[in-house]
């Protein structure tokens, strides 16, 4: 009888035994299912519950808001809408009024729209995406937060100029982009560029075609003393909190910032002063 081992048996063994180790595929994404999902860059992760702010909490920035909330509840009702870019000062409520536009869209038309979360490092993976998205009977608002270009980054803009120029790569007619960013050029310049004698108008209106290709350019702005205490005001009111405009003040003082994100720490600072969750 021969002593030799059966290869083949013994190479079923080791698949078997890697099969065991392999993790399990990845379930497929309900694109129907969820108020929001994040894009890694090759796969969607569902988010179960849309966490925003009620839209009469948000202060300070009505212009703003009834432009942003104007235009997804276009989106959502299957109207035609634009793509966005909500440029401007940190803190002042950018990527809140979308979220809060988006729950409120979901709430006037149940199913009828998703936010679609993708990071920077992951926009590689936005032209699959919107393969996948533009095969579902939904609505998307594929969102990109904070984003912004280093000066001899040339990839980044040109693939945000491809899903924008209805080029081969665009975004599918039942997806809009929108983009928060603290530059309205989204790409960099460089002081030499700022101080070049030589036409230098025409490098700021090359870094500006960027944020022109969108239907909606929405500046936010650092707010003055009254909206700060405006802001406040709304959220007291709302919480059931007692407050003195000197301690606000303070407060700002100490951040060296005056925005709705300082107004909402205040609160929140605020609300643990009096033992209560917000």
């Amino acid at each position: 009888m021969s002593s030799q081992p059966d290869h083949s048996m013994l190479l079923t063994r080791i698949a078997d035994a890697l099969d065991r180790l392999a993790p399990p595929p990845a379930p497929a994404c309900d694109w129907l299912a969820h108020p929001a999902y994040v894009w890694t860059g090759s796969a969607a992760r569902a988010v179960e519950r849309l966490d925003a702010p009620a839209l009469d909490l948000l202060r300070g920035i009505d212009t703003q808001k009834a432009r942003v909330v104007s235009n997804v509840e276009r989106l959502a009702a299957g109207h035609a809408a634009h793509d966005m870019l909500l440029w401007g000062s940190r803190g002042m409520g950018k990527s809140a009024v979308l979220r809060a536009a988006i729950r409120a869209a979901q709430q006037a038309h149940p199913g009828g729209i998703a936010l679609v979360q993708v990071a920077q490092e992951a926009l590689s993976g936005v032209t699959a995406l919107f393969a996948t998205l533009g095969g579902i009977n939904r609505r998307f608002l594929v969102f990109i937060d904070d984003l912004g270009f280093e000066e001899d980054d040339g990839s980044g803009p040109r693939l945000l100029r491809s899903w924008l120029e209805g080029g081969v790569e665009a975004r599918p007619a039942n997806v809009r982009l929108a983009v928060t960013s603290n530059r309205r050029a989204i790409v960099a310049r460089s002081m030499s560029e700022q101080n070049d004698p030589i036409n230098p108008r025409d490098v700021v209106d090359d870094r500006l075609a960027l944020a022109d290709r969108f239907g909606l350019s929405i500046g936010f702005h650092n707010c003055d003393q009254d909206a700060y205490l405006a802001i406040i005001e709304g959220y007291a009111r709302e919480f059931g909190l007692t407050w003195e405009q000197n301690d606000a003040l303070e407060w700002s003082r100490r951040r060296g910032a005056r925005s709705g994100r300082v107004a909402w720490q205040y609160v929140n600072e605020l609300a643990g002063r009096a033992g209560k969750v917000i």
